[in-house]
């Protein structure tokens, strides 16, 4: 079931708030986030200016695992998402490590109504399970600051991505939950970057996410063919 102007599908929160309570555990469902984590907040806290004048918006932040990297590098963070389980979950875990870290169970469209915007906004792994990336790239758009940049993560729609995160992760290797990614939602860059320039938004970086199995860590690369991360910056 689907809702909201294609930024939420009710059955995608349902499936992130079951995995709530084993989203931190190393080696649960999560794994392959926790293995990435390092490489997308590092990728992102080198484009930043420090000190930031204002909050990073985590749109989609799960049970924090993003959020929480980027308040350990010293920036101020609000972490939304629709599934309340994993915003729980977020705030448990947050709790006694006197980050600059809040939390809020909640949609897009609640910030949006409200005013508020952002110098810098962060969607990781959340486009590709949005019922409407378009509408959902210009939610992002209206929420960030002129002048400011919004990061995104997905993975491309490409043989080697059906092959290798949605058959090899999902069925062969286990590595995630059978039915986490639908191959058909992945999203190719050049139309994300047109989807993007739609919203108002121009491309500034990008740079592929490549998983080396002989060191077991993820690292920056020019193959953009399965993971990838773009930045994009809207005008002053």
């Amino acid at each position: 079931m689907m809702q909201h102007d294609g930024t939420l599908s009710l059955d995608e929160v349902a499936r992130f708030d079951a995995l709530a309570q084993d989203w931190w555990a190393p080696d649960g469902p999560m794994a392959p986030l926790h293995r990435m984590n390092p490489l997308r907040a590092r990728w992102i806290t080198q484009r930043l200016a420090k000190p930031l004048a204002g909050e990073i918006l985590d749109i989609g932040c799960g049970a924090g695992l993003l959020a929480e990297a980027l308040a350990k590098a010293g920036f101020s963070v609000l972490g939304l998402d629709a599934a309340e389980a994993a915003i729980a979950a977020a705030r448990v875990h947050a709790q006694g490590q006197n980050l600059p870290l809040r939390y809020r169970a909640g949609r897009i469209e609640d910030v949006i109504a409200e005013g508020t915007r952002f110098p810098v906004v962060t969607a990781l792994e959340v486009i590709e399970h949005v019922p409407d990336p378009q509408v959902f790239l210009q939610r992002l758009a209206e929420v960030l600051e002129p002048g400011g940049l919004l990061f995104v993560s997905t993975l491309n729609r490409s043989l080697r991505s059906l092959l290798t995160a949605k058959i090899g992760a999902e069925y062969i290797l286990r590595l995630l939950p059978a039915g986490t990614h639908t191959w058909r939602q992945f999203i190719p860059p050049a139309q994300l970057a047109t989807m993007a320039a739609s919203a108002g938004l121009r491309v500034t970086a990008s740079a592929g996410m490549s998983f080396d199995p002989w060191r077991g860590q993820w690292r920056e690369s020019r193959d953009l063919s399965i993971n990838y991360i773009m930045a994009f910056g809207k005008a002053a």
